[in-house]
C-alpha cells in the first residue's frame, strides 16, 4: 500500500491554453478513500488518468509512496482502475476477466486460480465464474471489474464513475459495499464522482474541484459545516445550501425580519452572500423571519422539502425548506420561516470566501 502525492500538478490539453487540471496539490494518506467531486468538467476525472498515466502532465509531479511516477508508464505504477463502463472482454468468463492481469504478468496458473477464488468469495461472484459479462447484471459486472482490480494487490485503487450506469437502488447498494471493501482491505483508493451524496457517504476526504483548482479538501462533515467559499457551500448538500446576496446598511444585514450582524472583514463592502440550509430553516409558528410562498412540496418519504419564493430587501429569490413530511403545507400555502442566527454562513459578495 502507498501514499499518493499531488504537487502543483497540471495538464493542458492540445488546442488550450487554459489547464484542464491547474497546479494540483493533494496529499492522499496511506490506506485512504479520497473521493474526487465537481461539476462536469472540473478536472477530476482528468485528475485521476493523470494518477494513471493515461494524461500527462505539463508541470509539478506525482508520486506514489516515495517514488516519482510523473513519466512512467501506466503499467509500471502498480495502480488498478476501475472504469465506468467495466470495460470487460466480452469473449472472456468471469475467471478469466479477473486473472487476466495475473497471465499477462506471468503468474502461474495455480496462484490465478487461488486468488481469483479469494477475490470471488470476498464479491459474492462464486456463482457466476463460469459464466459471460453478457450473462450478468450491471451490478454484477461492476463487482467482476473490480474484482479483477483486487486480484492484482495494487499500491493504489482508481475509480473512475464506477456506478453511473446504475439504478439509484442498485448505486446506494454497491457504494456501500465499495467503501466496506476498501475498509476491510486497506488500501489506498481514489474515487471519482459527480455525484456529491455519494462523495459525502463514502470518503474519508472529499476533495472538491471547480475549473481545474482545487477548492477544498477536507472531512465529508467539515465540508458540509464549514465550507471555504460559496461554490463549496453551494455544491456541497443535498439539497443545495440557500444563498442571498444582500445589502449591508449600518453593520448588518436584514433577512426579512431578522437582523445580521455581518463579520468585520467586510468593511467598507456594501454587499453580502448570505448562506443558510435548509434543514436549518424552520416552520416555527412565530411572527419574525421569513414568509415563504410555497411553489412545490416533494415528499420523500421520512422527508419532506417545500421549495418557493421570498421577498428580501426588495428582491426576490427562490428558497428551499424542510418540512414536515407528516403534515406538509399545500401548493401556494405561505409558510412562516425562522432561523438560528448563529447557523447561517457568511460570504464575500467580491470573490466568495467564507468570511468569519
Amino acid at each position: 500500500m502507498a501514499s499518493v502525492t499531488y504537487d502543483r500538478a497540471s495538464c493542458v490539453f492540445p488546442g488550450s491554453t487554459k489547464p484542464a487540471v491547474d497546479r494540483l496539490s493533494l496529499e492522499i494518506k496511506d490506506g485512504e478513500l479520497l473521493v474526487l467531486v465537481g461539476p462536469s468538467g472540473c478536472g477530476k476525472s482528468t485528475s485521476l488518468r493523470m494518477l494513471a498515466g493515461l494524461e500527462h502532465v505539463d508541470s509539478g509531479s506525482i508520486l506514489i509512496g516515495d517514488r516519482d511516477v510523473t513519466g512512467a508508464e501506466p503499467k509500471d505504477r502498480d495502480i488498478a482502475m476501475v472504469f465506468q463502463n467495466y470495460a470487460l472482454y466480452p469473449h472472456m468468463s468471469v475467471a478469466e476477466n479477473m486473472g487476466f492481469g495475473l497471465k499477462l504478468a506471468g503468474t502461474s496458473k495455480a496462484e490465478i486460480k487461488a486468488r481469483v477464488d479469494e477475490v470471488a468469495e470476498l464479491l459474492g461472484l462464486e456463482e457466476f465464474l463460469g459464466r459471460k459479462p453478457k450473462a450478468l447484471s450491471g451490478g454484477q459486472r461492476q463487482r467482476v471489474a473490480m474484482g479483477r482490480a483486487i486480484v492484482r494487490k495494487p499500491q493504489v485503487f482508481l475509480m473512475d464513475e464506477p456506478l453511473s450506469n446504475l439504478d439509484a437502488k442498485l448505486r446506494v447498494q454497491t457504494r456501500a459495499q465499495i467503501a466496506e471493501l476498501q475498509r476491510r482491505l486497506g488500501t489506498t483508493m481514489v474515487y471519482v464522482t459527480h455525484d456529491q451524496v455519494e462523495a459525502m457517504t463514502m470518503g474519508d476526504r472529499v476533495a472538491v474541484l471547480k475549473d481545474g483548482v482545487l477548492q477544498q479538501c477536507a472531512p465529508p462533515r467539515e465540508l458540509y459545516n464549514r465550507p471555504v467559499n460559496e461554490f463549496v457551500a453551494g455544491f456541497i448538500g443535498s439539497p443545495a445550501m440557500n444563498l442571498m446576496r444582500l445589502p449591508i446598511a449600518d453593520g448588518k444585514v436584514s433577512v426579512g425580519e431578522i437582523e445580521i450582524d455581518v463579520s468585520r472583514e467586510t468593511s467598507g463592502a456594501t454587499e453580502i452572500v448570505i448562506g443558510i440550509r435548509p434543514e436549518q430553516l424552520v416552520d416555527d409558528g412565530t411572527a419574525t423571519g421569513l414568509e415563504l410562498e410555497v411553489d412545490i412540496v416533494e415528499e420523500l418519504g421520512a422527508d419532506a422539502y417545500m421549495y418557493g419564493r421570498v421577498e428580501v430587501a426588495g428582491a426576490r429569490h427562490q428558497i428551499v425548506a424542510r418540512a414536515d413530511w407528516r403534515n406538509p403545507p399545500a401548493r401556494g400555502a405561505r409558510v412562516r420561516l425562522g432561523f438560528d442566527v448563529d447557523q447561517v454562513h457568511m460570504f464575500s459578495a467580491v470573490d466568495g470566501r467564507r468570511l468569519e
